[in-house]
């Protein structure tokens, strides 16, 4: 199983979307654990959308469409409509 997740910087107002096959790991690697790339410069995240995939395959196409403009659009709706953000 595969997850694709969307996180919120909310101090920093910046998203990030990546794919996993450890999504407990992965956000633990992205707040705490990382010592180096862009997720650290920018913490604490926070998940604020995920789906599961069967294959590696599938994962990775989702994740390339959310870094489209379209997706990334699909991801900020996400973050206001949790309330996270001002319209």
């Amino acid at each position: 199983m595969f997850t694709v997740y969307a996180l919120y910087s909310q101090k920093h107002n910046k998203i990030y979307i990546g794919y996993t096959s450890n999504i407990v790991q992965r956000l633990l690697s992205h707040n705490k654990l990382g010592t180096k790339g862009y997720t650290i410069k920018y913490r604490p995240w926070e998940v604020v959308f995920t789906e599961d995939y069967k294959t590696k395959e599938e994962a990775i196409l989702r994740e390339k469409n959310l870094k489209s403009a379209i997706g990334r659009e699909f991801v900020w709706n996400k973050i206001k409509n949790r309330g996270l953000l001002s319209a």
